[in-house]
Formats: C-alpha cells, sequence, structure tokens
C-alpha cells in the first residue's frame, strides 16, 4: 500500500511542483509535450484499462442473460457519461460566459456603446479561461476516483499473496503515470494552495482507501454476485467515458488545433511522439494488470 501511495504522490506533485520551471511555461515547446504524454496515459487508461473491465462485469453469465446480455450496456453507458461530461461543461461554461457579457454591459449608453462593450467582453471571453481548466482538472480526477476505488477494493478483498505481489508493483506504475496526467491538469487550472493540496490528497488516498474497504468487507463482499458486478461495470463504464472525453475533447484537441502546434511542423511531430509514449507506457502496463 505504501510504494502505490508514494508513487501517486510523485506522479500528481511532479507536474504541479514543477510548473514554474521554464521548461513547463505555457509557452515553450516542451510543454505542448508533457501535455500530449499526459493525455496519452489518460486515453489508454479509458480504453485499454477501464473499458475492457467493464464488458466483462457486465458480460459476466454470473448476472444472467437479460437484459445485461441483450445490449451493449458498457459501452452505453460510457457514451452517455462522455456526451454527458461534454454537456456538463459546456452548460457551465455558456452560464460563465453569459454572466460576464450581463456584468459588462452598461446601464445607460446607447446602442453603439452597447454593441462596442459586447465585442469587448467576447474578445476577453476568448483567452484561455481558468474556468474551464478548473472544470477539466475536477471531472478528471473524479473519472479517474472512480477507478482508483474499484480497484483498491478488488486488491483488498483478494486473498491470494501471489495474486497481489505482482499487481502492486503494477498499480504503482498506473497510478504514477496517471497521477501525472491529472497533475497536469491540476497546475493548469491555477488553484489556491489549499485546494490543490485537498485534490492531490485525494487522489493519493483514494485507492489506500479503496484497499482498506476491501479488506473490511473482504468476508460478505463477494466478487462474482450480480450485485457486485453491475455497480463495477456502471461505474467503470462511466469513469471510461469520462476519461475518454476528457482526453480527446480537452486535452488532445485544443492542443493539436492550437495554432501555435499547426504552425511548427516539428512540434506536431514530437506531439505525435509524446502521445504514443503515453499511450504505450500504459498499455504495456496492461500486460501485467
Amino acid at each position: 500500500m505504501a510504494s502505490i501511495l508514494i508513487a501517486s504522490l510523485i506522479g500528481v506533485c511532479l507536474p504541479i511542483l514543477t510548473k514554474n520551471s521554464s521548461y513547463l511555461n505555457p509557452e515553450n515547446n516542451f510543454y505542448f509535450l508533457v501535455k500530449a504524454f499526459a493525455a496519452g496515459v489518460i486515453l489508454a487508461t479509458g480504453f485499454i484499462h477501464i473499458l475492457p473491465d467493464a464488458f466483462e462485469a457486465l458480460t459476466s453469465p454470473c448476472i444472467g442473460e437479460k437484459p445485461w446480455g441483450m445490449f451493449p450496456f458498457s459501452g452505453f453507458v460510457a457514451m452517455i457519461a462522455a456526451i454527458g461530461t461534454l454537456i456538463m461543461e459546456a452548460l457551465v461554461m455558456g452560464y460563465h460566459k453569459r454572466s460576464e457579457i450581463r456584468k459588462a454591459q452598461p446601464l445607460n449608453e446607447d446602442e453603439e456603446a452597447h454593441v462596442h462593450s459586447l465585442a469587448l467582453a467576447s474578445e476577453t471571453l476568448d483567452s484561455p479561461d481558468l474556468l474551464r481548466y478548473s472544470i477539466v482538472s475536477q471531472i478528471l480526477e473524479l473519472g479517474i476516483v472512480l477507478h482508483s476505488i474499484i480497484l483498491g477494493i478488488s486488491l483488498g478483498v483478494s486473498e491470494s499473496p501471489n495474486t497481489i505481489k505482482p499487481l502492486v508493483a503494477v498499480l504503482s506504475f498506473h497510478q504514477c503515470f496517471e497521477g501525472m496526467g491529472l497533475g497536469g491538469c491540476i497546475s493548469q487550472a491555477q488553484f489556491k494552495y489549499y485546494k490543490v493540496a485537498i485534490m492531490v490528497l485525494f487522489f493519493c488516498l483514494i485507492f489506500p482507501i479503496g484497499i482498506v474497504i476491501g479488506i473490511g468487507i473482504s468476508n460478505i463482499y463477494h466478487e462474482n454476485s450480480p450485485k457486485a458486478l453491475i455497480v463495477e461495470g456502471v461505474l467503470l463504464s462511466a469513469s471510461a467515458g469520462i476519461l475518454i472525453n476528457m482526453a480527446l475533447v480537452d486535452l488532445l484537441a485544443t492542443d493539436f488545433m492550437n495554432t501555435k502546434m499547426l504552425c511548427s511542423f516539428r512540434l506536431q511531430l514530437g506531439a505525435s511522439f509524446a502521445l504514443l509514449a503515453g499511450l504505450g507506457c500504459m498499455s504495456i502496463l496492461a500486460l501485467w494488470d
């Protein structure tokens, strides 16, 4: 448990503690490479580590053929979670922008001044928005937490030392890479120190908490019971949908369509390799997961 906790702490703190480094300045090319690697880690976590487990849980013969075997519920829940995340983020951002525009409107000015104020407000709001980074980092942590708590419980209820020992090493690397992805998003949001501390502690402690819960319920928990499989499958599917949406829409699409990257072939190539490296690292870990 200690090794997983330490690995989680190192992974999530590394991007946060080095955010003032010149290499990780948002205007630096290396910053784009780090973000691409982190996005690859998150994307592979959703596709390679979580979604297959969700399919396995919800298609298990232990929960019966009807209705779970008649419809791909795992893919459906993942799709709803991904679209729901996108809609929720858009609604929050839309509400914020409309509020800013209303605040920028003059109370007793002519129509020309009114239009001018709207243009200024829109121009201001088109700049990088810390609110968006805040939303992304919190939703991303939610997806990772759902995954981590289920993994922790599964490890806690396992009674075979031969199964646990090799998994601890793999899960340590797993948590470290996931932490790097989350830490990068937290550093972008520029939270106050106490908020950063809360998010870091929550990420680091949720896996050990899951293990403790698993140990506590090991006498009454049956991993192949219908209720356990259904809850696990639905939560994993939702987690996968959230992480896949975050990686593709909020991280990769934003950066790969950035003007600076579009104007530099070397940066595009480097970011692509960094993305593939992140995908590769997490995919290799799946061999021992």
